[in-house]
């Protein structure tokens, strides 16, 4: 059943075109990840389909009488309304089934009002909704109905606004980075939500976990043209790499066909030109497609930083409050040079406030913190960058430095590192209140870069980033060889970046994790229920005791997930052997077959020598 039909839609603002004739359709319980980079118009197409905006050229067709919210990333809400009312405030006809019915609870002498408004509740079957509408704000962390929207703080009115969205069960769902705002255990909680429910959603998130596990297919904007792939976000990586090798063997042989065309042109004679004009037309656009050319950025930089002293910091004894909230209790650690860490935890266990004492931007209450002398922080924050009026990009970016220094005598210019994160020529030179907040924020992620620190600090730093910006970011911090320290809710970033996490759990306990925050999930799903408080204990010390004998923290983190990757690569094996079942395999597809199970057979091969190495590290 299709839901809208896009046909042809155009937005521009001046003289800057976001896009022009973009067509694409949404069908009931299609669940619709739409990806592309910052500042190339995903809010604007947001906006249009929620009505907020309309397209300069084109049109929208919607299906009679279906129901559309959108939850955009700054919600608009009436502050004069408390959390209860915001809720009730919607056309939905059970919500206001239920309004009148928990009315009636509040004035027992009415019995007429009252056995009026109980037959409705059950006439309507609203009982379920009640029950799951409270389950909703309470995942949310909506304890307060009776709290006014004014005193919420920006992550309240995010979620407030999704509860809003959700409860009233629409057709269709728009999202604008339905996961910024939420700690880790909302997002998968929503993830599980989504993933069950039978809703038709349209999003644009950043999130590549929930892509993977949410959505049915994946609409891409890239280079001004639409590339719809029918599956997750494994698929669409997949199939994108393949559409990008096709695109590269085209455009080869189109500069071959050009430079041939190029010569004809140059030898005909100007007389005879309207007797060749379907072929010069040829030409043209062989011409187009031949110097076509891809922007992506693969980085591979040798940094050559201030070298870490032996004294990096040192942490004894930390503690901080406010008023009644611990936040940390006598805290104590000791970072060691290379060190890769994040930090996970729900909101208000001190996080930011930990990162404000260790760059001592804040004072612990008591306490004593160690900076070595020769640390050179970068502090990314998530209060982002006030730019001067009239300001241009390369200058931002410039007053914090003019370049990177490489090895070997070699430099990134400011110029350089600012198209390394997708700022070409033209928009360096740009004023800064032309971008976008996703371009915003990988502008200020650039003027922390150049500045060439030792010890980064990312507090957030994919909020708002395209999945573009963020494997570009992933390059350079895979590349950084100093130390890390990231606090993100995004899981994808966080287990391809760090070695073993802080566990902020609240109250002032800072766990130390020796793994990423796959391995993590993985041992917390494996304790035993609550109340087995002594097994939980031994297993964690087992966990902690197998995985810091001999070996680093890249070892540890190699060691623990070696098992999961043999086994995923029995699983590849096993599949290849399959496909060798199918009697119509032609001979080229039998040797490609073959070529691609002797790969996977290798690879299992090196991971169980690897494996065996490692084991004999540990019982050494």
């Amino acid at each position: 059943m299709n839901y809208l039909t896009v046909e042809n839609i155009a937005k521009s603002y001046g003289e800057l075109t976001l896009f022009k004739d973009l067509s694409f359709s949404i069908h009931k319980d299609q669940k619709i990840a739409f990806v592309a980079k910052n500042g190339t118009g995903k809010t604007s197409i947001l906006n249009i389909l929620s009505k907020i905006d309309q397209p300069d050229a084109g049109k929208i067709t919607f299906r009679k009488d279906i129901t559309v919210s959108f939850l955009s990333q700054e919600p608009f809400l009436n502050s004069t309304l408390t959390v209860e009312e915001t809720i009730f405030n919607s056309d939905n006809v059970i919500l206001k089934i239920i309004r009148d019915y928990e009315k009636a609870l509040l004035n027992p002498d009415d019995t007429e009002a009252y056995q009026h408004a109980f037959e409705q509740m059950e006439a309507n079957a609203a009982w379920d909704f009640e029950t799951q509408y409270k389950q909703i704000l309470f995942k949310l962390k909506l304890d307060d109905l009776n709290q006014k929207v004014s005193t919420l703080s920006g992550g309240q009115k995010k979620r407030l606004a999704l509860a809003n969205a959700l409860i009233n069960k629409p057709d269709l769902l728009i999202l604008d980075e339905p996961t910024n705002h939420l700690d880790l255990e909302m997002i998968e909680w929503l993830e599980a939500f989504f993933a069950k429910a039978n809703i038709t959603l349209f999003m644009v998130t950043h999130d590549r976990y929930f892509l993977e596990r949410v959505c049915n297919e994946i609409i891409e904007l890239d280079h001004g043209k639409l590339y719809t792939y029918k599956g997750n976000y494994s698929y669409y990586l997949e199939k994108k790499e393949a559409r990008i090798e096709v695109e590269k063997v085209e455009t080869g042989k189109a500069k071959q066909l050009y430079k041939k065309e190029l010569t004809w042109m140059r030898r005909q004679p100007k007389a005879r030109r309207t007797k060749s004009k379907s072929r010069i037309d040829d030409f043209a656009d062989i011409k187009h497609r031949a110097h076509q050319r891809r922007k992506d950025h693969e980085i591979q930089l040798e940094l050559n930083m201030e070298r870490l002293g032996s004294k990096i910091i040192e942490l004894h004894k930390i503690s901080k409050a406010y008023d009644e909230k611990v936040l940390l209790n006598k805290f104590d650690y000791t970072f060691q040079k290379g060190e890769r860490a994040g930090i996970i935890g729900k909101n208000g266990t001190g996080k930011s406030s930990f990162l404000n004492i260790l760059t001592q931007t804040a004072q612990p209450d008591s306490g004593k913190i160690v900076v070595g002398e020769t640390v050179k922080f970068g502090y990314y924050t998530q209060a982002g960058i006030t730019p001067k009026p009239n300001q241009k990009v390369i200058d931002v970016v410039k007053e914090f430095g003019d370049y990177i220094p490489l090895k070997k005598g070699r430099q990134i210019s400011a110029q350089q590192l600012l198209e390394r994160f997708l700022f070409d020529r033209k928009k360096q030179y740009d004023f800064v209140e032309k971008l976008s907040g996703g371009e915003r924020k990988r502008l200020y992620l650039c003027t922390v870069l150049i500045q060439n620190p030792n010890f980064l600090i990312l507090d957030e730093p994919t909020n708002d980033l395209d999945i573009v910006t963020l494997n570009v970011l992933e390059g350079f911090l895979l590349d950084f060889p100093g130390c890390l320290l990231v606090v993100s809710h995004d899981r994808y970033f966080m287990d391809k970046i760090v070695d073993h996490l802080f566990i902020f759990r609240g109250h002032g306990v800072i766990e130390d994790f020796p793994g990423n925050y796959s391995d993590f999930r993985a041992y917390e799903d494996s304790k035993p229920p609550e109340g087995n408080e002594d097994v939980v204990k031994k297993e964690k010390t087992n966990w902690k005791k197998n995985s810091n004998n001999k070996l680093s923290y890249n070892e540890q983190k190699e060691y623990k997930n070696i098992e999961s990757k043999i086994k995923a690569l029995e699983f590849d094996k096993t599949e290849l052997e399959n496909k060798f079942l199918n009697p119509d395999l032609s001979t080229e597809e039998i040797n490609a077959l073959s070529k691609e199970l002797q790969i996977v057979i290798d690879a299992i091969e090196e991971k169980e020598m690897r494996w065996l190495e490692l084991s004999e590290k540990i019982e050494d």
